[in-house]
């Protein structure tokens, strides 16, 4: 596991998520711990190192 840090694209805070490496590609959906709205996390890793982060706010 490794911890990425990112900023809110809502609320700009800088926060952070814990990203599992064995898993190459990731796609899920997360909600900010500061403002509670939700994140879309696209991730890439090749095993060992984060290789692509992607994070777009989602509307509601």
């Amino acid at each position: 596991m490794e911890e990425y840090f990112y900023n809110c694209p809502f609320c700009f805070s800088h926060v952070s998520i814990l990203v599992d490496l064995s898993i190459p590609n990731q796609q899920y959906i997360e909600d900010c711990e500061r403002c509670c709205n939700p994140i879309e996390f696209s991730i890439s890793s090749d095993g060992e190192l984060l290789t692509n982060v992607e994070i777009q706010g989602l509307d509601q």
